[in-house]
């Protein structure tokens, strides 16, 4: 329980910014494309640190990759690369800028045959629960489902995008509901993915939605 008297999960601990992430954000559900590839990618260069260390670096994520537009990341050049690599404000790892770059691309096929991001990522969804690993709360670190997208994502060229980073995107973008039991958002997010109208995937020769 919190200072506010909120009851929420553990992993927040006492940080201002990490509360509202949490109150506010992870687990809502998201059909935005863009707001999904923010999502993909600084998952991605979360890889091997922390969640809070990217939160903090979001603002300077976004100015750095054009607010992540994938059509706009789509045309950076080796110009681009070097930008990033000299600010300070972001995680300064070639091989994850590049793969922003690179996933850009690949994600405005996805857009191209699926209509949008949204419908091919959320075609992906659970059937049912994945509660049942063994982190805390019985949450996994991965799924057969996240197993099958990251897989799917690889082979159209998707790279940084293993098993867990994939499952750390589900849970982020309200795919799956893993807020705890007995956290005050877990009713809350159940209440906003059955009311989401799931995008589906465009129809040959339709507009996609």
């Amino acid at each position: 329980m919190g200072a506010d008297g909120t009851t929420r999960c553990w992993w927040p601990g006492g940080h201002d910014d990490y509360l509202a992430y949490h109150d506010v954000e992870w687990g809502r559900p998201v059909v935005d494309d863009i707001r999904l590839f923010e999502k993909a990618c600084l998952e991605g260069f979360q890889a091997g640190l922390s969640w809070l260390t990217i939160l903090r670096k979001r603002d300077a994520f976004r100015a750095a990759f054009a607010g992540f537009d994938p059509a706009a990341v789509a045309r950076f050049t080796e110009a681009d690369v070097e930008r990033c690599l000299g600010d300070a404000g972001i995680v300064r790892h070639r091989g994850k800028v590049e793969s922003t770059i690179s996933n850009a691309a690949r994600a405005l096929e996805a857009i191209e045959e699926h209509g949008s991001l949204a419908a091919y990522l959320w075609s992906f969804e659970p059937a049912g629960p994945t509660r049942g690993g063994d982190g805390p709360g019985g949450i996994p670190a991965s799924t057969p489902e996240s197993t099958a997208l990251s897989r799917d994502l690889k082979r159209r060229g998707w790279s940084f995008v293993g098993p867990t980073t994939v499952y750390a995107l589900m849970q982020a973008m309200g795919m799956v509901n893993d807020h705890l039991a007995g956290c005050a958002l877990q009713p809350v997010v159940d209440a906003e993915r059955a009311a989401l109208v799931r995008p589906v995937p465009a129809v040959a020769g339709g507009t996609g939605r």
